[in-house]
């Protein structure tokens, strides 16, 4: 009777319910098949790895990615002599943040890096900062952030290693006389310059890249899906570049990078506004392989030296001379606070 009087009422009634089950199916099996989230150890290394609200430069990156991918993370926290056994045990999935050697190697599938530690030589302002080697210091006091792994060379340097709690408590130890120098990763010392401008300038004297080690997210071998973590993991590093996302996370207005792949290096903007003049100081992600020409130097079988290219508005420009003036915009965006880990340094003067 209900059903003769109001067939189409039923109808829909029948159709929404089976709507609902069949979206229900769908948001199941879509739970169902969404990975867990990857379990990867790092010690604390600032301003690279550390907790969430703290200077960690190398997991913001990492875990931006793998989210691009569909993939979280869930990271603990080790200290430095509990890292490499937790690493290489298959306790963990792996590492977000992780330099090579054959040990590891051996348990580990590697990603293409995806950033380099530069650790840079800064003293007071007109000190000697010549030195081209650690072992050039000798003697002198440098100060260095606890919780690095700086590797034998600079453990066995002869230059007395004074350990500080962070990067703000280098440059103080610098700025009262406490020590000769510090060491502070090239990202680091862009913020200051960044940041800093006067004080940078006029307090401080910036040397050379005394250390250098790539930085890597590994996945251990034993994963079935080791290779596609890796390789998806590895798609997303140059669009990254591209779309501004290591500008962000990293706080920095300028990068060097290899955009397309024909190993020539270009200059890459925070945003199209590219500012008025062109950049007195850019961001390299890594110092160039062996593969890479040079800023400066020669292309193989040709005099002419190379010029930096400016990727802007989706497009590349042999020199600064052929960006379009459009683009030569000053901008004031402050840096963003959402997800800017460098806003977290509070270096005093």
């Amino acid at each position: 009777m209900i059903t003769r009087r109001h067939p189409r009422g039923v109808s829909l009634l029948l159709v929404s319910a089976s709507s609902l089950l069949l979206c229900g199916s769908v948001s199941l099996i879509g739970r169902a098949q969404a990975p867990a989230p990857l379990t990867l150890v790092s010690t604390i290394w600032p301003p690279f790895t550390d907790e969430s609200g703290r200077p960690r430069f190398a997991l913001d990156l990492v875990e931006t990615a793998l989210d691009r991918t569909g993939r979280k993370a869930r990271i603990t926290l080790v200290t430095p002599t509990q890292f490499t056994s937790a690493l290489v045990s298959g306790a963990f999935d792996g590492s977000a943040a992780v330099w090579k050697d054959a040990e590891r190697e051996r348990a580990l599938l590697f990603s293409r890096p995806y950033m380099e530690n530069r650790l840079v030589l800064v003293g007071r302002f007109g000190a000697d900062v010549s030195a081209r080697t650690i072992r050039d210091l000798e003697g002198k006091r440098v100060a260095l952030v606890e919780g690095y792994a700086y590797g034998e060379e600079t453990e066995n340097s002869g230059a007395v290693l004074v350990r500080s709690s962070s990067e703000e408590d280098s440059l103080a130890l610098l700025l009262k006389g406490a020590v000769d120098y510090t060491l502070m990763d090239d990202l680091v010392v862009a913020y200051i310059v960044r940041n800093h401008p006067k004080e940078s300038s006029t307090r401080l004297q910036i040397g050379s890249t005394l250390v250098k080690r790539e930085l890597y997210l590994a996945i251990r071998r034993s994963r079935s899906d080791a290779q596609a973590i890796i390789t998806d993991f590895n798609a997303q590093l140059t669009s990254m570049i591209a779309d501004r996302t290591y500008h962000r996370l990293l706080q920095v207005d300028w990068i060097e990078a290899d955009i397309n792949g024909d190993s020539v290096l270009e200059y890459v903007p925070r945003e199209d506004r590219a500012g008025t003049t062109e950049p007195k100081r850019v961001y390299a992600l890594f110092s160039p392989p062996q593969t890479s020409i040079r800023l400066g130097e020669p292309k193989p079988g040709s005099d002419a030296p190379v010029k930096p290219g400016f990727y802007v508005g989706g497009n590349i420009y042999s020199d600064w001379a052929s960006v379009p003036d459009s683009y030569k915009v000053n901008t004031s965006r402050p840096p963003d606070p959402k997800r800017s880990t460098a806003s977290i340094f509070n270096f005093r003067w």
